[in-house]
């Protein structure tokens, strides 16, 4: 047997004679119905103002976000050398994935040129805020003391896992694309052009009830899409990191699904973070495009 088995089966030995000795040492302590998963989601005041601009940690995430996209941008590109390092590297195929994937693949080069800065803000900002939500910061509502401090626990928590911010993203894309094509057509041309040519009549009309729906609906599906995948990640990473051996009282479960809870974890940050900005850029430039486009 190679040496790389051995210690495979030693590890995965360790992993399961941890798992029993939990199971055994603990056994079930019962159910623990007054937990609530959801509860990590609560958006509790820390400052309130007047109105509804009260501070919370979903605001905090965001200006966070907001210094990072802004500061990275600047940081490097009065950085950038003639023979680039690793990170302005990185940057640089950040940069033209923006540019000619999500931008220009999906509109004419003059209205790429126009809205590049939006769609690549829009694209960092989401990018940011998902990675933050994946950093344990002291956000929670839980303290612990140290030297007479009440400090908040750490926790995760992504400001776009609350529907409001996807949503409200998903209003300036809908209002965008929306002026951009009343810009360029006319409001009449823009409404004329939801019906597909060659379609008359009673049909038309229909086609017209049904595209201006469709159009509605994109508000939902781009804020939904962002939302969902977020706030099932946080859970699901809740649940496997020990969130369920707290609702069924088994410490044995805990200790079980803890490494899968950290690949689920590592899936989530590697994979589901970007990919959810990205998709929401590239929608997001699909429907710019369009509106323009003689026919959409």
């Amino acid at each position: 047997m190679s040496q790389t088995r051995k210690i495979l089966f030693g590890v995965l030995g360790a992993y399961l004679l941890l798992t029993i000795l939990a199971f055994v040492i603990w056994g079930s302590a019962g159910r623990a119905d007054e937990f609530e998963p959801q509860a990590e989601f609560t958006l509790t005041t820390w400052i309130d103002l007047p109105g509804s601009l009260d501070i919370n940690k979903a605001v905090l995430y965001l200006v966070l976000s907001g210094i990072l996209t802004c500061a990275t941008m600047v940081y490097i590109a009065n950085r950038m050398k003639a023979r680039p390092n690793r990170v302005q590297t990185a940057v640089e195929f950040l940069y033209t994935m923006m540019r000619d994937n999500i931008t220009r693949g999906n509109m004419d080069d003059k209205l790429a040129a126009k809205y590049f800065p939006f769609i690549g803000t829009l694209f960092l900002f989401i990018w940011f805020n998902n990675l933050l939500g994946f950093i344990p910061l002291p956000t929670a509502d839980h303290h612990f003391s140290i030297f007479g401090l009440e400090i908040p626990t750490f926790a995760i928590y992504a400001a776009t896992a609350n529907v409001s911010v996807p949503l409200i993203l998903s209003l300036v894309v809908f209002i965008s694309y929306t002026a951009e094509g009343i810009r360029a057509k006319g409001v009449g041309g823009y409404l004329k052009g939801l019906i597909p040519a060659g379609v008359t009549g009673a049909m038309a009309g229909f086609i017209f009830v049904l595209e201006l729906l469709s159009n509605l609906m994109r508000i939902v599906s781009l804020s939904v899409r962002l939302f969902a995948n977020m706030l099932a990640g946080h859970l699901i990473i809740l649940f496997m990191a020990g969130g369920l051996a707290i609702i069924l009282g088994v410490a044995g479960i805990g200790v079980f699904l803890l490494p899968l809870g950290l690949a689920l974890y590592l899936f989530e940050v590697g994979l589901v973070a970007t990919l959810q900005a990205f998709i929401f850029a590239t929608l997001s430039a699909i429907y710019i495009g369009g509106a323009v486009a003689e026919s959409h």
